[in-house]
């Protein structure tokens, strides 16, 4: 059975049906927890617990670490974004982990960013090394991932689109809140990945629901993908996409043909200048709230519930 961790300023812990009980342990980062079994499982099973609500949780992965990212891998994303998921590339970017919050901290918005947008993944925390030329497959993937977090890859799209890159856009701090829970599997447990639902809401209005059916690429194959060049480690983090739902949307083609035959500071300006009107940006004081479980609860990252601010 999964191991739900938290994590406060002072300590670790693990989440039981009766409470959550400390973990008597000197880890004072992910990986160094993720050394110290033991200890963990000694807090699964004590009986000196407190009330989970009482605990200000931050994020269960703490920086620095690496920060990989799946791009448009998910079928419902991949159309939103103007582009076909039979061809769609499997694509990588990196995130800083400077950019890591945690699961009640607000999202604060940049004062030269205008158009702020959302997008739940799930993140899989890496349990051990994978060194480039590791061979990955279905038998062995499950080997290297600890663990399952709720992440929010909040991005800020009039930056990120027109220097066409990702970094800068989605690596503010506060652009990934992490958590609440790192959900840590057990024999077999990896094998119902597929099942996990996802759904996020802004302001109690579901902008985002969907299944890991949805999923182009799955984790296996970014797995392999990755060990060919990327070397990652315990406590790293891999965001594996988000599904359709986000306020950004790709033009309708023959605005996208249009706007290809003029140049490219004409066109940022009359994009920008129409997506500013679409309320499905985030504004000050929005609230979102991010879930993601199996169907029967027996995987559940938790409820990740932030603020946007605008300060």
């Amino acid at each position: 059975m999964s191991i739900a961790v938290l994590r406060t300023a002072d300590a670790w812990w693990v989440e039981t049906p009766a409470g959550a009980s400390r973990i008597d342990t000197s880890a004072v980062t992910t990986a160094e927890l993720l050394a110290d079994r033991a200890a963990i499982e000694s807090a699964r099973n004590a009986t000196d617990v407190v009330a989970a609500e009482t605990l200000s949780l931050i994020s269960p992965v703490t920086a620095p670490c690496r920060v990989m990212a799946n791009m448009t891998n998910y079928v419902s994303h991949v159309k939103d974004s103007g582009m076909n998921p039979e061809t769609v590339p499997l694509t990588f970017f990196r995130k800083t982990s400077g950019s890591i919050s945690g699961p009640t901290d607000d999202v604060i918005k940049p004062p030269h960013v205008k158009l702020l947008d959302y997008e739940i993944e799930i993140g899989l925390v890496f349990g051990k090394t994978l060194t480039v030329g590791t061979k990955v497959d279905a038998s062995n993937v499950a080997d290297y991932v600890a663990g399952l977090v709720i992440t929010n890859d909040v991005s800020a799209r009039d930056v990120q689109l027109p220097k066409t890159q990702f970094y800068e856009g989605k690596s503010y701090p506060t652009f990934t809140p992490v958590g609440p829970r790192l959900v840590l599997l057990e024999a077999g447990e990896f094998d119902r990945f597929g099942e996990l639902a996802l759904t996020l809401r802004v302001n109690g209005s579901v902008r985002q629901d969907s299944t890991v059916a949805d999923m182009i690429y799955r984790p296996v194959e970014s797995l392999k993908a990755l060990s060919k060049f990327q070397r990652l480690d315990a406590g790293d983090l891999l965001l594996t996409g988000t599904p359709g739902g986000t306020a950004l949307k790709a033009p309708a083609k023959p605005i996208e043909m249009i706007g290809s035959l003029v140049p490219p500071s004409v066109k940022w300006k009359v994009f920008f200048k129409k997506q500013a009107k679409n309320p499905a940006f985030l504004k000050d004081g929005d609230v979102l709230e991010l879930t993601c479980s199996t169907p029967d609860g027996a995987l559940d990252l938790g409820v990740q519930r932030t603020r946007v601010s605008y300060r």
